[in-house]
């Protein structure tokens, strides 16, 4: 029986997987570069790297929840400050649980360590992150997937059950907007009850109960945050992974869990594709997506989704 995890998982097979960002520093794998490498790219390159713009925007609905636990960011040019710099694009959604200070947080502070650092800055972010919810008496814990487009590449880091889906045509070429388009799945759901998760967790003395969650109450187990959760084997580690853009190359969908609760990859990929196909600004589109996630499909969790659109110059 082919379930949603299953479907995703054979989906993504088409994608290279450098899997921990500790082994990014290899000359094989590609990494995010530090301002003082993407100087050095800039001038090297001419700044020609990027023959594609980018349109994008987020929508959010907080379900039938009470509060909204999500965050977002949304920077189609996020070196614009920089003249010189090569072009940088960053796009994330931060869902918390437990409350939002977390997702807060980490939406303020991720991407300046990540660009001053590289992604080990994930890990000193949450280390940071940590030392502040000690001090200020809290235990919010967010899950995160974060896009950074470079030039022509585009890295994809993720910890937790937000998910990244790249919408990719099935044709050679991939300028002919009629073709049909595949749904590829970006990111690895981070979970409690996942073989490789599971075996971290007990050997840092956690346990997985009955119902899939940690210690009985935590259904992830890679998150900024939740410090209550950090000796028994929760993480803020990602999984980091890379593409070059290319033309079958035409869109990113970003979702908390609460959208791909009721949205298979596939499912999401042609919705977006009839509306962006009838002419619809991408701002229209992320919000259709979000409606109809909750109003129509019930999604009772808060729902968030961001849609990147590559346009061919």
């Amino acid at each position: 029986m082919t379930t949603p995890e299953s479907k995703a998982n054979s989906e993504s097979s088409e994608l290279k997987r450098p899997n921990e960002f500790s082994e990014l520093d290899s000359s094989s794998k590609k990494r995010l570069k530090t301002e003082d490498e993407l100087k050095t790219q800039n001038t090297e390159s001419g700044n020609n790297g990027l023959n594609t713009t980018l349109e994008a925007d987020a929508a959010e609905d907080k379900g039938s929840r009470h509060t909204m636990e999500d965050t977002w960011v949304v920077l189609p040019d996020a070196t614009s400050e920089s003249p010189g710099f090569l072009r940088c694009a960053y796009f994330a959604i931060y869902d918390g649980h437990g409350g939002r200070l977390a997702a807060d947080y980490a939406q303020k502070h991720l991407h300046k360590n990540v660009l001053s650092a590289g992604l080990p800055r994930f890990r000193k972010t949450d280390e940071a992150l940590l030392q502040e919810s000690v001090a200020d008496g809290w235990q919010d814990g967010a899950t995160a997937v974060c896009t950074w487009v470079l030039g022509q590449t585009v890295f994809i880091a993720n910890i937790g059950d937000a998910k990244a889906v790249v919408a990719r045509s099935t044709a050679a070429e991939g300028s002919d907007s009629s073709s049909p388009l595949k749904a590829i799945v970006l990111t690895r759901e981070h979970k409690a009850i996942y073989p490789q998760e599971r075996a971290r967790i007990q050997k840092a003395g956690g346990s997985i109960s009955s119902n899939g969650r940690l210690q009985g109450r935590l259904e992830v187990s890679r998150a900024f945050g939740d410090r209550q959760f950090k000796k028994v084997g929760v993480i803020a580690i990602p999984d980091v992974h890379s593409f070059d853009l290319t033309e079958r190359d035409h869109f990113i969908i970003l979702g908390c869990d609460g959208l791909w609760g009721v949205f298979g990859p596939s499912d999401a990929v042609d919705f977006v594709h009839k509306l962006l196909k009838e002419g619809l600004p991408v701002t229209t589109v992320s919000r259709r997506l979000v409606r109809e996630a909750v109003r129509e499909r019930c999604c009772k969790d808060n729902c968030t989704a961001i849609v990147i659109v590559f346009r061919k110059q």
